[in-house]
């Protein structure tokens, strides 16, 4: 039985490497039947119009004044002159076309060559389970949902942050009182503080989705518009090995963000008035006197004048690598995704469109980076969270440092992928086993649905 499953998963991934190569051939030709070596031309046009675009964006963040307004409206009028153009040309349909056929070319090799699942063990249900719950998390969904009197229900201990509370120093003191299970329902901060205590006493941790982004949640697969759904992990739950990050001794479970976002969510207004603190303080912090100026180095690699750097638990995906870009499809590879941007200048902002090619935005996959700036503390956006830690900053991946226990049956269960590599693909859908299902990867740990 298990060799037949393993030739039915191989023989599903030598299709869907040839669907990938299918999808791209005719991606290119596409176009190319439409309106020949024109569409070389039309190419070059859409690139330029998000290029002019990119300048827009640029002057609308990094200026004030006319500049600005100059910025907002290229920023606009730029791609819907391109599509215009398209329209009038009849490329439109053909460039749209193009697209999906890219689109569904990299989803079918990202699928292709996905590691394998081993299935997860269903885990017992605890004996003293223990909840930390925010109700003012969410704009009060523990409220909404009942969370308290189900949980309860449950079996389990329910504390209610008033908001004077340590939470980490409650946690330590449930499992002193004998808790064999630590919850949170709240907001990913807290989620960070309670998952350190669980992973330091190996005890399973349970995401109960009641913040208001619950962007850990939405990576472990639950359905974050029914909090009460997660509950089911203390009856019919199964575990996984889930990596936690580390910012110097801070843990995060999503990301450490340093520069011009931790910048802008130290300002006391922000809160209250989001974009227009925003665009107030960011010309400064681009282009200005406050401009952070950060340095990062992992292994043989340094670069300096970043405005921007993004440290995550587990890369996350890039937008032409996923139907749903900004997630992490893994939370278990044991890496750090490392994203950092660079740009001093309108020529600059022009290049991004050829992404990590244009030497201004920088993808890093590393098990540990050190991030220094010329001030002796910075400012770190700790999932969501404003902290000042002394420079340099050494981050790090703790691998399958947290059990994490999820419900058997969640509607959210990612895809597993792999990043899009074509030789590997070709050889793939020609039957060879060199890029087999396995991706040379280890096995991912997933619960069946």
């Amino acid at each position: 039985m298990e060799r037949q499953q393993r030739d039915g998963a191989r023989t599903g991934s030598v299709l869907r490497a040839r669907l990938a190569l299918l999808a791209l051939l005719c991606s290119v030709l596409v176009p190319l039947l439409v309106a020949g070596l024109r569409s070389v031309l039309w190419a070059l046009v859409g690139i330029a119009g998000l290029a002019v675009a990119a300048v827009g964006v640029w002057w609308t963040l990094a200026h004030t004044g006319v500049l600005r307004v100059l910025g907002l409206v290229l920023s606009v009028t730029a791609p819907l002159t391109v599509l215009s153009l398209y329209a009038a040309s009849g490329m439109l349909g053909p460039a749209c076309l193009s697209l999906v056929l890219w689109v569904l070319a990299v989803a079918s090799a990202r699928t292709a060559l996905a590691p394998p699942r081993s299935p997860a063990r269903r885990a017992p249900a605890p004996r003293d389970p223990w909840v930390v719950m925010n109700p003012r998390s969410g704009g009060g969904k523990v409220g909404r949902f009942g969370l308290v009197e189900k949980a309860r229900s449950a079996g389990a201990r329910v504390v209610l942050l008033d908001g004077n509370q340590d939470v980490v120093q409650l946690a330590r003191q449930a499992v002193a009182e004998g808790a064999d299970l630590l919850a949170v329902a709240g907001g990913d901060g807290t989620q960070a503080l309670v998952a350190e205590v669980a992973a330091r006493h190996d005890l399973p941790f349970v995401v109960i989705p009641a913040g208001t982004r619950n962007h850990f949640a939405l990576d472990l697969g639950l359905d974050r518009d029914d909090p009460a759904a997660a509950l089911e992990a203390l009856t019919d739950g199964v575990e996984q090995p889930v990596d936690l990050g580390f910012a110097a001794d801070r843990v995060f479970v999503n990301n450490a963000s340093f520069g011009t976002y931790a910048s802008v969510v130290a300002d006391p207004a922000y809160r209250d008035a989001k974009l227009h603190t925003t665009l107030r303080t960011l010309p400064g912090l681009l282009t200005g006197e406050d401009a952070p100026g950060l340095r990062m180095r992992t292994g043989a690699t340094q670069v300096g004048g970043l405005q921007a750097l993004l440290v995550s638990n587990n890369p996350y995906l890039r937008a032409v690598d996923a139907a749903r870009p900004g997630r992490r499809e893994r939370l278990d590879s044991g890496l750090l995704g490392v994203l950092g941007v660079r740009v001093a200048n309108t020529a600059q902002a022009a290049r991004l469109v050829r992404g990590e090619r244009s030497g201004s935005v920088m993808r890093l996959r590393v098990d540990e980076v050190v991030v220094d700036a010329d001030t002796s503390d910075i400012a770190v956006g700790i999932d969501g969270e404003h902290v000042l830690l002394p420079t340099p900053v050494v981050c790090r991946s703790e691998p399958g440092a947290l059990r994490v226990r999820v419900p058997r049956h969640r509607p959210g269960r990612p895809v597993l992928a792999a990043p899009a590599d074509w030789r590997r693909v070709a050889r793939l859908a020609r039957g060879g086993r060199g890029a087999g299902a396995a991706a040379r990867g280890s096995a991912v740990q997933e619960p069946d649905a």
